[in-house]
């Protein structure tokens, strides 16, 4: 472990020093390598650094590739590193495209798979990028095709699960097929809304939302059962994953719950709280290794998206939505008050509180401090009381 700790150390030194262009170039001779079956000490490293650095950037312009990823490439907005379990309805998570790859090659499309590799291979190898892109829309049109009788019946079901069972021991794989077979139907419509939307959204409000609302009407028209993958889409385009929840407070032209959750967009606020959870988890990663910078950003991050949910949905305490978010603040606020008691972290000096009251915090009534002392619960007064006195300790230290 440790050897290879320092192996990456140095592989990451070394990717450091070369420009975009020439990491790009790297990655495209490494595949095309493997493309050939040369086998190149430390390139699954290196391919992965690669690939993790591209993605993080929203690069993929200029890839080689590999048939399998090829085959997937009109889904990939809908990537998330997320557990199968834990990914939302428009979400597809990466853990589930290889199994769910060597299933549709073993299983499912045996010899059609076998073709479609051959010939992607020497498409790939002659640069035919074009040829390429042919030879996978015919060979997802082969697995949709094969996908729609082989989920038709329950027998088919447990079938495919049992399946993808030889290659991973995640469940919720087979949710993810679902998905896959959701998404690969309408693959050409789910591109256009993709390069159509804006690359980056700094504010979604005024004509920015009113153009975004326009393209997602016009796609939902025709493609209803795309919503749920529309909606990641364009989360992944904000700069604050709570201004999604805009859809559906511009939708109801009302700020009630109510008439929110009326609304065909109401799966957003849903995808804001799904957000919510996702950033617990890794707060807790973060937390267990002492990583309190991390931490107290991604706590900046909690309570800003709750002070905007409960500044721009009225009646937010009465919806179902105000529960799951009241529920979350209250378990968020009894970890910290255990975190608060047991865990230090040597980060200059200081320990975790003395770091985490650096965070930005609310004006009195609003936000979890609100939550906490206007609803009296008695096992969270001593997290009520620890944050009191930060907010004292900041006015103090402002006068």
């Amino acid at each position: 472990m440790a050897a290879q700790a320092t192996s990456l150390d140095r592989i990451r030194e070394y990717l450091a020093r070369l420009t975009p262009q020439a990491r790009s170039n790297l990655l495209a001779d490494i595949e095309r390598m493997q493309l050939y079956g040369e086998n190149i000490s430390g390139s699954a490293l290196i391919l992965a650094e690669l690939r993790a650095e591209f993605r993080k950037g929203g690069e993929s312009n200029g890839r080689l590739g590999n048939p399998s990823r090829h085959f997937f490439k009109p889904l990939e907005a809908l990537f998330v590193d997320r557990p199968p379990e834990l990914a939302t309805a428009g979400q597809i998570s990466r853990g589930s495209l290889s199994p769910i790859w060597e299933w549709i090659n073993h299983s499912l499309l045996p010899a059609m798979a076998r073709d479609y590799n051959e010939s992607m291979k020497k498409a790939l190898i002659a640069d035919q990028l074009q040829q390429a892109s042919q030879i996978a829309a015919g060979f997802q049109a082969k697995v949709v095709k094969s996908l729609e009788g082989a989920l038709a019946s329950e027998g088919g079901v447990t079938s495919a699960q049992s399946g993808l069972g030889q290659y991973t021991s995640s469940r919720g794989s087979l949710l993810d097929l679902k998905k896959i077979l959701s998404a690969l139907r309408i693959r050409d419509a789910i591109a256009a809304l993709s390069n159509a939307l804006p690359p980056k959204i700094e504010h979604f409000e005024g004509e920015t939302l009113t153009r975004v609302q326009a393209l997602l009407e016009a796609f939902i028209a025709k493609h209803p059962e795309g919503l749920p993958f529309a909606l990641v889409i364009v989360m992944k385009r904000l700069k604050q994953p709570w201004q999604l929840a805009q859809l559906a407070i511009q939708a109801s032209y009302s700020r009630a719950a109510d008439h929110i959750a009326a609304t065909r967009y109401a799966p957003a606020v849903s995808m804001v709280l799904d957000h919510l959870d996702e950033r617990h988890g890794i707060l807790k990663q973060a937390l267990k290794s002492n990583r309190v910078e991390t931490a107290k950003e991604i706590l900046t991050e909690i309570y800003d998206i709750e002070y905007q949910l409960h500044e721009g949905i009225a009646r937010l305490d009465k919806s179902d939505w105000g529960k799951r978010l009241d529920d979350f603040m209250a378990a968020l606020a009894v970890e910290l008050k255990g975190e608060y008691r047991t865990v230090t972290a040597d980060i200059h000096g200081n320990d975790i509180h003395h770091v985490l009251e650096g965070i930005e915090r609310r004006r009195p009534g609003a936000g979890l401090l609100h939550h906490l002392l206007s609803k009296g619960r008695d096992a969270l007064a001593g997290s009520a009381t620890y944050y009191e006195k930060l907010v004292g300790s900041d006015h103090h230290k402002a006068s």
